[in-house]
């Protein structure tokens, strides 16, 4: 049995054999960002497939869609943060210049729009 494979679901059982196959699957969406504020790359994106069951996936495993800045300072709390990361379901972009931000851009292209770089 092949074992390289970027995913499978647990449910039924289907195989993507790499990242680009689940992404561009139009039975599979993005619902949810559950943020490890410690580590970024340690958060789970939530993704949704048609046959009903719910796949958690690190950010790690998509952070290289980004390639624009990613900033030093969390902004959370601040009045300059609109508190998304706070709201596993929201999946806005955000204009702030926090650390947090760029995964907002990932999240965003996940959702098949346009990265700002």
């Amino acid at each position: 049995m092949e074992t390289n494979n970027f995913k499978t679901c647990t449910m039924c059982e289907q195989i993507w054999k790499t990242r680009d196959d689940f992404v561009n699957d139009p039975d599979i969406e993005i619902v949810g960002y559950q943020v490890n504020f410690k580590e970024l790359t340690t958060g789970l994106f939530l993704f949704n497939h048609s046959c009903g069951t719910t796949m958690a996936i690190p950010v790690k495993y998509f952070d290289d869609l980004y390639k624009g800045p990613v900033f030093s300072d969390r902004k959370t709390g601040s009045n300059q943060c609109p508190g998304h990361c706070l709201y596993g379901q929201d999946l806005e972009p955000c204009a702030a210049k926090c650390e947090c931000a760029y995964v907002r851009e990932i999240i965003q292209r996940l959702r098949g729009e346009e990265v700002k770089a």
